[in-house]
C-alpha cells in the first residue's frame, strides 16, 4: 500500500513538473524541459504522451532550425488552450471588471463596468460583483464546464484564507466573504486575493530574472498598497493579506488619511494626497476621488514650474522614501517596481524619495535599490489573478490527473 501511495506522488511531482515548466517556458522542447527539470527523456516522453492524450498539452510548430541547433527541428509542448479556463474579477475605487482567461493565459473575453463603490449599499456591491460574473458565464461561445476556478482581486485587506475582504478604502463596508458567496452563487470555486499581492505574482511571471528572490511593487494610484515577496514567496500575515504599507504612520497625527486615521503614508502619497496638497486644501479634508486624467494633468503642470504642484510630488516622494527606508533597515534592499497612475509622474517623485531613504539605516545600501514603473495596474492584478488561479489548476487538478470541472475544487478522474 505505502509503495503505491509513493508511486502516485512521485507522479503527481513530475506532472506537475512538466507541466509548470510548459508553462513558464511557453512551447519548450523535451529536451529543454528535461533540462530544465531535471527529469529522464524517457519520464518526459511519457508523460508528455498522457497529457496529449488528456488534452492537457498539444505539440506545437516545429521550430526552425538555427546555426547553434543543427539537426531536426525540434517539436515544442504548449499548453492547450481549451484545457480549461479561469475568471478573473477585480474590484477597485469605482471600477469593476471580469476576464475569461484560457489555459494558456490569454483573454477570452473580458467586461468592465463603472460604479460608486463608496456609496454603494452592501447587497448592491455584491450583487453588481454576482451580475457581472453572470453575464460573462452566460456567453453562448464560452464552455461553462471547462471554468474551474475565480480568483478575485480587491484594493483593501484580505483574510490569509483568501475568502473575504475584510477593509478597504473603496467602500465603508467590512467583511464580505467574496469567495464564499462566488462559490455558493456558481459552483466553482473561488478565492478572494488582494490586488497588491497579485501585482506582486504577475511580476514574477513577467520578469522571473529581476523578481524572483526578494522584491516589492508598490501601488501608486488612489490609494498606496503593497506586495512584498520574500526569498521568493509572497508575505501574508497570519490574520489579513499583510503588506499595508499605505497605512504605515508617516507623521502621527498627521494629514487625514481615507481609513480613518491621521499621518499615514497614504495621506501623503495617494493620488487624493498629492491633488489635496497641490490644490492647498487643508489636511483635515475628506479625502475625494480624483480621476486619472486629473492626475495626469497635475504631473504635467509640476514638470513646467516650481510650485504647489511639484512640492506635492516632492512631498510624496519624501513619505514613501522614509517609510521605504525604514523597511530596508528589516530586509535587504531590493527591487522595486511603482505601478499605477501616479508611477508615471516617478520622476516627479524619485528626487525626494532617494534622499529620504538616505537619512534612514535602510539606505546604507541605497545603490543597491532599483526601481521600475508600470503606469496601468489593471493588467498586472488581473494577470496576478489568473495565474494564481491557472497554477492550482494545474497542480492541484491536471498534475494528479484530474480534470477541471466546475463545481468542484477536487480532482475528477
Amino acid at each position: 500500500m505505502s509503495v503505491g501511495i509513493r508511486h502516485d506522488d512521485l507522479r503527481r511531482r513530475n506532472r506537475a513538473m512538466v507541466i509548470s515548466a510548459v508553462r513558464r517556458a511557453g512551447q519548450p522542447s523535451r529536451t529543454e524541459i528535461a533540462a530544465t527539470t531535471g527529469l529522464s527523456h524517457s519520464t518526459i516522453s511519457a508523460i508528455s504522451a498522457d497529457l496529449i492524450q488528456e488534452g492537457i498539452l498539444a505539440e506545437s510548430k516545429a521550430s526552425e532550425p538555427t546555426a547553434l541547433k543543427r539537426g531536426r527541428p525540434q517539436i515544442g509542448l504548449a499548453l492547450n488552450p481549451e484545457a480549461a479556463a479561469v475568471l478573473t474579477v477585480v474590484l477597485s475605487l469605482n471600477f469593476l471588471s471580469v476576464a475569461v482567461i484560457d489555459y494558456a493565459g490569454q483573454i477570452v473575453a473580458e467586461e468592465q463596468h463603472r460604479l460608486d463603490t463608496l456609496v454603494m449599499p452592501r447587497d448592491e456591491l455584491i450583487g453588481e460583483c454576482m451580475a457581472i460574473v453572470r453575464r460573462r458565464l452566460q456567453d453562448p461561445d464560452l464552455d461553462v464546464g471547462s471554468v474551474a476556478r475565480i480568483a478575485m482581486g480587491i484594493q483593501g485587506i484580505t483574510n490569509t484564507h483568501s475568502r473575504a475582504m475584510l477593509w478597504s478604502p473603496i467602500t465603508p463596508l467590512t467583511d464580505i466573504p467574496f469567495a464564499d458567496l462566488l462559490e455558493k452563487e456558481f459552483g466553482i470555486p473561488a478565492t478572494t486575493e488582494n490586488d497588491c499581492n497579485m501585482m506582486a505574482v504577475a511580476l514574477q511571471w513577467r520578469d522571473p530574472e529581476r523578481y524572483r528572490d526578494d522584491f516589492i511593487a508598490i501601488l501608486l494610484s488612489h490609494g498606496i498598497g503593497m506586495g512584498l515577496v520574500l526569498k521568493g514567496a509572497l508575505f501574508t500575515g497570519t490574520h489579513s493579506s499583510g503588506g499595508e504599507f499605505g497605512h504605515m504612520i508617516h507623521r502621527p497625527g498627521g494629514a487625514l488619511c481615507r481609513c480613518g486615521r491621521r499621518g499615514c503614508v497614504e495621506a501623503y502619497a495617494g493620488n487624493y494626497a498629492i491633488w489635496r496638497s497641490a490644490m492647498g486644501i487643508s489636511e483635515d479634508a475628506t479625502p475625494t476621488d480624483v480621476g486619472d486624467a486629473d492626475m495626469r494633468a497635475l504631473a504635467a503642470k509640476a514638470r513646467q514650474e516650481d510650485g504647489p504642484e511639484r512640492e506635492a510630488y516632492r512631498r510624496a516622494g519624501e513619505a514613501l522614501g522614509f517609510s521605504l527606508g525604514s523597511l530596508f533597515a528589516l530586509i535587504d534592499p531590493a527591487p522595486v517596481a511603482m505601478v499605477g497612475v501616479s508611477a508615471a509622474a516617478f520622476d516627479l517623485i524619485e528626487p525626494a524619495l532617494r534622499e529620504a531613504i538616505a537619512q534612514t539605516a535602510g539606505g546604507q545600501h541605497s545603490e543597491s535599490i532599483s526601481f521600475d514603473t508600470e503606469p496601468n495596474e489593471l493588467p498586472l492584478i488581473r494577470e496576478g489573478c489568473a495565474m494564481r488561479a491557472l497554477t492550482f489548476v494545474d497542480q492541484e487538478i491536471f498534475a494528479p490527473g484530474g480534470q477541471a470541472k466546475a463545481g468542484t475544487g477536487k480532482s475528477v478522474a
